[in-house]
């Protein structure tokens, strides 16, 4: 695993500072135009909640991206996150062939 020093942003920070606010967009506008609840708009925007492939599909369309970039975004912000919070995955042990 490659070991990263600095917590990578998460995408809803992302899609806040670089595609909202230079296009004046509002939860509520954006919300509207990508077919979903404003709620769920400002859990992904205030980082409570995660880019779903269904909201990346969404974004890429509404924002001329990729599903994957908005994916791997979340991807990586996730398992950094995990391997920083929870210790029990540090426990498991190598699988070793039963012949050896």
């Amino acid at each position: 695993m490659r070991t990263r020093t600095r917590k990578p942003t998460h995408p809803g920070g992302i899609l806040h500072r670089m595609h909202m606010e230079p296009l004046g967009l509002t939860i509520t506008a954006l919300a509207q135009q990508l077919g979903i609840s404003r709620k769920a708009l400002s859990a992904i925007v205030n980082e409570r909640a995660a880019i779903t492939p269904d909201i990346a599909l969404r974004l890429s369309r509404a924002l001329n991206t990729t599903p994957e970039l908005w994916l791997n975004m979340q991807q990586a912000f996730t398992l950094w996150e995990t391997a920083h919070t929870r210790t029990e995955w540090r426990a498991v042990q190598p699988v070793r062939a039963a012949n050896a």
